[in-house]
């Protein structure tokens, strides 16, 4: 191993890498280990007891982070010309059919998040093996397959985000920025682990939520006691 940095010393000094810290504990020393100049985004790690290669195991669902992810959400809208205005209005960055369809032919894939009418899925269709790898695919189940456009794009902007569990049982999501409160961090992390706690399949058995971790891009992790986390 290399020669440990100033703030890599600084950061080892103030955690215990053993210990399982206590949900809103951990939220302000992920702020106090974290030496990025810019402003990292927080991210919360939870390992499910489920076996994700089983249909009736996989976790997906939406959230809406009551303090929202801190980062601008690049929204395409993909319809017919008469719904257009309406996703304009609610404040989608891209809205279109075939030209953009055409780009993303082309390799361009520069939003966040696509939203589309069900009247156009089979177009949508066509682009699937682009969009799927890059989690950009739109679905019924996460509300981006949606004749309420206008709706969808308010909500993804005001911080509605998907999650699903990887093939190793865990969910990683954002839940803000360093620059966010404590106290802000904590309500976005209690949001999201309860989410997951209501989504929790018939078919999963034993210990549902393994273990928590939070970090930032640049930090270690951070073990939280799952008990902290959930609300009563």
């Amino acid at each position: 191993m290399g020669k440990l940095t100033k703030n890599q010393k600084a950061v080892i000094a103030k955690y215990d890498a053993a210990k399982e810290y206590k949900l809103a504990e951990a939220c302000e020393l992920v702020k106090e280990i974290t030496y990025t100049k810019f402003d990292a985004s927080v991210e919360l790690h939870v390992n499910l007891g489920v076996d994700p290669r089983k249909a009736n195991q996989m976790v997906r669902g939406v959230v809406t982070l009551p303090h929202g992810t801190g980062k601008t959400t690049r929204v395409l809208v993909l319809c017919t010309p008469d719904k257009e205005n309406e996703a304009k209005e609610a404040g989608a960055d891209y809205v279109g059919l075939d030209e953009y369809i055409e780009k993303i032919k082309g390799g361009w894939t520069d939003v966040d998040v696509i939203i589309c009418t069900p009247s156009v899925m089979a177009k949508v269709g066509v682009i699937g093996r682009i969009l799927g790898p890059r989690g950009l695919m739109p679905n019924p189940k996460t509300g981006t397959v949606t004749m309420e456009v206008g709706n969808a794009v308010k909500e993804v902007k005001a911080g509605k985000i998907d999650f699903k569990v990887d093939k190793y049982g865990i969910i990683h999501t954002a839940v803000g920025k360093v620059s966010f409160t404590p106290e802000q961090i904590v309500d976005n992390a209690k949001e999201v682990v309860n989410t997951i706690i209501k989504l929790k399949p018939s078919a999963a058995k034993g210990t549902y939520v393994l273990s928590v971790y939070l970090s930032t891009t640049m930090s270690p992790g951070l073990q939280i006691d799952p008990k902290s986390v959930e609300s009563k």
